[in-house]
């Protein structure tokens, strides 16, 4: 908040992100990687979630496993996405978005664009 975020992102999910986001208002895309993960978000309130790592936790496969007993959540899948296979991801009704480090070029970075 104090680089004028206006949301934040974690690989992971803890008690202490829970807190520091409810605390501070600031909206989070919490990470999860097994069912487990998702449970616990969603009884933190959470909706939207990041997959990560999306390729190493099952892909594909794994996001439609997961929309049959987490119909109300979205994912934003990260981790090991390519250009070639970010439209399967995108075809999944529980997708939304994908993020990857090659959607910035690295020269935007550090122009601080």
């Amino acid at each position: 908040m104090d680089a004028s975020a206006r949301f934040g992102v974690s690989p992971g999910l803890t008690s202490a992100l829970i807190e520091a986001a409810r605390e501070s208002g600031l909206p989070l895309l919490p990470g999860v990687m097994t069912p487990s993960d998702v449970i616990v978000a969603r009884q933190a309130g959470f909706r939207e979630l990041k997959l990560f790592p999306a390729q190493q936790a099952g892909g594909v496969g794994m996001l439609k496993a997961l929309a049959g007993p987490f119909p109300n959540v979205t994912f934003c899948p990260t981790g090991g996405i390519t250009a070639e296979t970010a439209l399967e991801f995108l075809a999944l009704l529980n997708v939304a978005c994908v993020g990857e480090s090659w959607l910035t070029l690295k020269a935007a970075l550090l122009a601080g664009d």
